[in-house]
């Protein structure tokens, strides 16, 4: 958000997230510097620029304690890098490409480190199929992947849950429906939901979520919170659809509110209960009766 917004909603303050011994411009050209299987580094350049805090954010809710994780969507690796430099765990990637099963391998090289990392991984829709690993891990990373579903995010987050070890952490990230971004495009007659992807039905975000509507979906299936919180992650364009200052009173006047319009949803929860059965009737409906629960 602007200075100005600060001053009214809060956000995360992003430089205390940042891992030692880097600053942001430093950490932010450290990552810039890698390539993806040769191809040149300006091709990922707007992505990174846009989401480089995002990954900070991201890195920090990620435990310490080390051990065996799994990345779900690990492609273009930005995260993944972080990992493999600041934290101790035996890394596994999938990454969906449109085509059912095998598995491939990418490489990301550093122009200016020389450094280079080798990501072997499995294809695999989560939305539909199992997990192709074998055993448990410690931490699975879900981030900007429940948003794509189309089929059962219930069914993915099962998935998710018996590949955990029992207390095992849950890091899920995705864009923020209730953001203020969006409510400044309503307030303007704009409309809020994503394009028609070239690159079919997965290529662009079917339904986004909100923080209560992720406590619920976790604590049906026997998650319990450690983090929940929304940030802005790059610049906030709200100005440019709604003057933000005029629906501020507004928003600020419902409890809490001023803490759930970041721009996207940051979460860590432990798997700790069994899982209740069926799915919520308040996300699906038009499913047989016997398979939706209250």
């Amino acid at each position: 958000m602007s200075k100005s917004l600060r001053s009214v909603f809060p956000d995360i303050e992003h430089s205390a997230h940042i891992p030692q011994p880097y600053d942001a411009a430093s950490l932010r050209r450290y990552l810039g510097s890698f390539s993806l299987d040769g191809a040149p580094t300006t091709e990922l350049a707007n992505y990174l620029n846009e989401d480089f805090m995002r990954f900070v954010l991201t890195l920090g809710i990620v435990p310490e304690a080390g051990g065996r994780l799994l990345e779900i969507g690990a492609n273009p690796y930005f995260t993944t890098i972080l990992l493999k430099k600041f934290r101790r765990y035996d890394v596994c990637c999938t990454n969906y490409f449109g085509i059912e099963g095998g598995g491939s391998r990418q490489v990301c090289k550093s122009a200016e480190t020389g450094e280079e990392f080798a990501f072997e991984f499995l294809n695999n829709n989560v939305d539909k199929e199992d997990i192709p690993f074998e055993g448990q891990f410690d931490v699975v990373l879900f981030c900007e992947v429940i948003e794509h579903l189309v089929a059962d995010p219930i069914g993915a987050l099962r998935r998710i849950k018996d590949k955990l070890a029992p207390g095992g952490a849950l890091v899920l990230t995705t864009p923020n429906v209730n953001r203020l971004e969006n409510i400044a495009k309503m307030m303007a007659g704009q409309n809020m939901y994503d394009p028609i992807s070239g690159y079919g039905v997965y290529g662009r975000h079917n339904r986004e979520y909100n923080k209560h509507e992720l406590y619920l979906m976790l604590d049906h299936l026997g998650f319990d919170l450690e983090v929940l919180f929304s940030s802005d992650v790059h610049e906030n364009h709200s100005n440019l659809y709604y003057p933000t200052e005029k629906i501020a009173q507004q928003i600020l006047a419902i409890p809490n509110r001023g803490y759930d319009l970041g721009q996207y949803i940051f979460l860590r929860a432990r798997s700790t209960r069994p899982a209740k059965p069926g799915k919520p009737r308040w996300l699906y409906r038009s499913f047989p009766e016997g398979e939706l629960c209250d």
